[in-house]
């Protein structure tokens, strides 16, 4: 085994496992205060203070000062602070890159997305290397290209931010519509879920949109109605004091789903609570005590609906409660979709392994 040994250059923030961790978390509070640059440092300095994160030659105003360097973040006016869009493009590739990062190699089904099979043809166009990517993809010419572009002829070395990866054309592509649960429950008994699925749906849209060209994601909100949400705008998704109305979101799912002409169409939906409320001759009828019936067949009724058009839904509970299984069961079965029962540690990986491993077949 061989060990590679550099000097000490002193300081926290020149060891690079302390600069990934410190950014790590600092993401990890700015989705928790839903994308306030400001109050995410604060946190991140209270905590330093703490537990002791800055010595005497890194504090939280150097912090933020490589952060504006780095153009994660800009000044809109004095002493306010706001991301950039590589700023939001940093947090979803680190979403993406934490998940599949904490998947177990030993696991079944956890594992890093899978090679490119024979079903796949190769195109002209290249795009940047990501870890799991099939070296035989690799594109000698632009990595090289890169290379000499970063450091010239004479001190000619490849990193991995120089690898270009040929792409590659999936016989079927799919559009995948995102159900995410903004209802009061998500942040209720002290317990931050929507935090962990928001860092999920992030993670999705990066996967998708760097490793799936081809494929389509639309993410919905629902609480008391449902809503479309831009992809740039994930950070930003805080819950409201809304109940659940799983219907519109399904209804919502199967408007825009219908509109693709994609091979494969699918819901992906994260909640943590029983629908509560559906939409009644223009006013909401909503019952957040039991399982109220007029409520919960009208919800079965948008599953059964979207078996016939097609359409799978994937289920996955952050919330474990007897009744409530009782009733994601009945769902799954008539729309002859899947579900999981997940902590939120192990949200992401369910997620995303699920995702990669389904799209590759068709789905209905």
């Amino acid at each position: 085994m061989r060990f590679r040994y550099e000097k000490w250059k002193g300081g926290w923030f020149d060891n690079p496992d302390f600069r990934k961790a410190l950014l790590q978390l600092y993401h990890q509070i700015l989705l928790s205060v839903n994308g306030d640059v400001d109050e995410a440092l604060e946190a991140l300095d209270r905590i330093g203070k703490h537990y002791g994160l800055f010595d005497g030659k890194f504090s939280i105003e150097d912090f933020k000062k490589w952060l504006t360097e780095n153009e994660s973040i800009r000044e809109v006016k004095p002493g306010r602070h706001e991301l950039t869009k590589k700023g939001e493009r940093t947090i979803r590739r680190d979403s993406l890159n934490e998940i599949f990062g904490s998947l177990r190699k030993d696991a079944a089904g956890d594992h890093r997305v899978p090679q490119s099979g024979g079903g796949n043809e190769r195109l002209s166009e290249t795009r940047p290397y990501l870890f799991g990517d099939a070296v035989t993809e690799i594109d000698s010419f632009s990595t090289l290209g890169n290379a000499i572009r970063r450091g010239g002829l004479d001190d000619l070395s490849v990193h991995e931010e120089d690898l270009e990866i040929y792409e590659t054309e999936h016989l079927s592509a799919c559009a995948t519509v995102l159900l995410l649960d903004v209802s009061h429950s998500m942040i209720l008994y002290g317990e931050d879920r929507i935090t962990p699925a928001k860092r999920v749906a992030l993670a999705l849209t990066e996967l998708i949109t760097t490793r799936y060209p081809k494929d389509e994601l639309n993410v919905i909100l629902f609480g008391d109605d449902a809503s479309l949400v831009p992809l740039e705008k994930l950070p930003y998704v805080g819950v409201g004091p809304f109940h659940t109305n799983t219907k519109a979101g399904l209804r919502m799912a199967q408007q825009i789903l219908l509109r693709r002409r994609h091979a494969n169409k699918q819901i992906v939906m994260i909640t943590d609570g029983k629908p509560s409320c559906i939409w009644e001759n223009g006013r909401l009828y909503k019952n957040p005590f039991g399982l109220d019936p007029k409520i919960v067949n009208k919800t079965l009724d948008e599953a059964v609906s979207c078996r016939r058009k097609g359409i799978t839904i994937t289920t996955f509970m952050v919330a474990d409660d007897p009744a409530l299984r009782g009733f994601v069961d009945k769902f799954t079965r008539l729309a002859k979709g899947r579900a999981y029962y997940s902590d939120l540690e192990t949200l992401g990986a369910y997620v995303l392994v699920d995702f990669v491993k389904n799209r590759r077949k068709r789905l209905h």
